[in-house]
């Protein structure tokens, strides 16, 4: 079994440093024309609050933006302020005006009252994440993990966290639903990206050439299907993908607009000259565990043959319009054109990439059920299931894959009440698919009672949603802002910034390797010094050995 040198993990497999990041659609029944950002906002508050209540000491951690660089790109150049988009720019704290706070709260209450608490726009938790408004969203993002069982884990402690939220909030003056989604059914969508590790040595070209075909074809495993064809869903059908639609380019920096296969934001949140954060936005929000779960082990694998030369080669011809007609055949019958002129179906592009990662997991010996990494076979084996069960098996498919899950449910009404798929009624349904409350979300109701199978306990998830990975630097982030909530200024991915008491001066500590920072490593630390002086005296004493 050789070694990935640049991460420190096997190479070959499914191992790799990786993570989610999920805007929630936001709906608040009692103010139809409320200000999103401001009601995004008083989620983070409201999150803030119950974790107070329980005495847990994360609230009011700010993020710290210094290492902040969206506008730099993987080709070789970096956009200029004046020319890029609002949305590109994530270095800076979102601001929101008192006249968008008086707005939410309707005409009469136009005039603030110089007590009203300031909007809550940042929280870095204690398990490592980042919950924040993005835009017109709260958006959490996960702490860095190393294998897709923990993204899956961690991911769904996000709607845990979520849950909190609305649950605060359920009996204010501004209650909100939230949903696990990508798209309003009125034209608006909202991401789900994934971020995953990977050597700056290999050439962006090199991932370009090797994911396109693969993420266009990826959603017959991933997508969460959806009601409605075309962005603003007036055309009636029903589709494999959330997202598909939205997808206008081949490559870009934009992740609102013109919306790229491959986004080239080349911000890596780690060493440089070592990492590229490899930014993926062309993913669903999945409720279903293992389409989730599908969706971070399978590109784990991809991204691995790519490193090693072993991508199958293959080109798809205008591959913007083969994602839109994948998406909208769920008969799976549809061929899309290859450079090479071959046609070939979504299935056996995606066959195409699992026999290459399996012969390649094989080869590095990553991935045997026995004396493997502990995660690539179990990857394997349910990505084949979950084609194997696609091409033969419907029924089977329907508990696992969430488009289809979806459809059932769906077919199900129509077929109840004589639906065309025109009817605004589906659309309804389809949304509440995704509320992250399980007595109202259909995909969690039909999880609890074991028609959607899941994957990560709720043991696990309630561990995660308190808790920060052991294996990463999210162990160290996390840590700190439990142990030392007054010390703790701000932090970001690579860095906790303490405010040490009795000093004018801050402490940055960087966290640019992925891999330091980890339980092995700090956890002594924690274990014996309970003042943030002692603390910080032992940890860069260590640092300068």
């Amino acid at each position: 079994m050789t070694s990935d040198t640049s991460a420190g993990l096997p190479a070959g497999g499914a191992l790799r440093v990786m993570g989610s990041e999920t805007e929630y659609g936001i709906h608040a029944p009692g103010h139809l024309g409320a200000n999103a950002t401001y009601l995004s906002s008083q989620v983070i508050a409201a999150y803030s609050r119950a974790t107070k209540g329980q005495g847990r000491a994360e609230a009011g951690t700010g993020w710290d933006y210094t290492d902040e660089s969206p506008l730099r790109d993987a080709r070789g150049w970096t956009v200029s302020r004046a020319d890029a988009t609002p949305d590109q720019l994530t270095d800076a704290e979102p601001v929101l005006t008192a006249e968008a706070v008086a707005l939410a709260h309707g005409p009469a209450e136009i005039e603030l009252d110089g007590d009203q608490e300031p909007a809550l726009m940042n929280l870095v938790l204690g398990n490592g994440a980042r919950l924040y408004v993005d835009h017109a969203h709260p958006e959490y993002s996960s702490p860095e993990v190393t294998n897709p069982r923990d993204a899956l884990v961690w991911d769904v402690a996000g709607d845990s966290v979520a849950l909190a939220a609305v649950r605060a909030l359920a009996t204010s003056e501004s209650p909100v639903n939230l949903y696990k989604n990508n798209t309003d059914g009125k034209g608006a969508s909202y991401g789900s990206h994934e971020n995953y590790l990977v050597p700056r040595s290999v050439p962006f070209g090199e991932l370009v050439a090797g994911l396109t075909p693969f993420f266009v074809s990826r959603q017959i495993v991933c997508g969460a299907g959806r009601v409605g064809l075309g962005q603003d869903g007036s055309k009636p059908g029903y589709q494999i993908s959330q997202r598909a639609d939205y997808f206008e380019a081949e490559v870009g920096l934009e992740t609102t607009m013109r919306r790229p296969i491959i986004n080239t934001r080349d911000e890596p949140h780690a060493v440089a000259e070592k990492y590229r954060r490899l930014h993926v936005i062309v993913g669903d929000a999945n409720v279903s565990h293992v389409s989730n779960y599908l969706k971070f082990g399978t590109t784990a694998l991809v991204l691995s043959l790519i490193e090693a030369g072993r991508a199958p080669q293959v080109r798809v011809h205008e591959p913007v319009d083969a994602m839109h007609r994948i998406s909208h055949d769920t008969s799976l019958a549809e061929t899309v054109r290859l450079i090479d002129g071959r046609r070939v179906s979504a299935l056996e592009l995606q066959w195409m990439y699992l026999e290459a990662a399996a012969k390649l997991a094989a080869d590095e010996g990553v991935g045997a059920e026995h004396g493997g990494d502990g995660h690539t076979a179990d990857v394997l084996r349910r990505w084949e299931a979950a084609l194997t069960d696609l091409g033969d098996d419907l029924d089977s498919a329907a508990r696992s894959v969430e488009w289809l899950a979806k459809m059932r449910v769906l077919d199900g009404y129509r077929a109840r009440d004589g639906l065309a798929w025109g009817d605004a009624r589906l659309g309804l349904v389809d949304i509440q698919w995704s509320d992250v409350r399980p007595e109202r979300g259909i995909a969690r109701r039909l999880a609890a009672r074991g028609a959607l199978e899941t994957l990560a306990s709720d043991d696990a998830v309630a561990a995660a949603v308190v808790e920060p990975p052991e294996d990463t630097r999210a162990w160290f982030r996390g840590k700190s802002i439990q142990r030392f909530p007054d010390g703790v200024a701000s932090a970001s991915w690579d860095s906790v910034v303490f405010a040490p008491p009795n000093s004018y001066r801050l402490q940055r500590v960087p966290t640019r390797e992925p891999l330091r920072g980890t339980k092995a490593l700090t956890g002594r630390l924690f274990e014996e010094h309970a003042d943030l002086e002692g603390f910080l005296a032992a940890l860069l004493g260590e640092r300068r050995t």
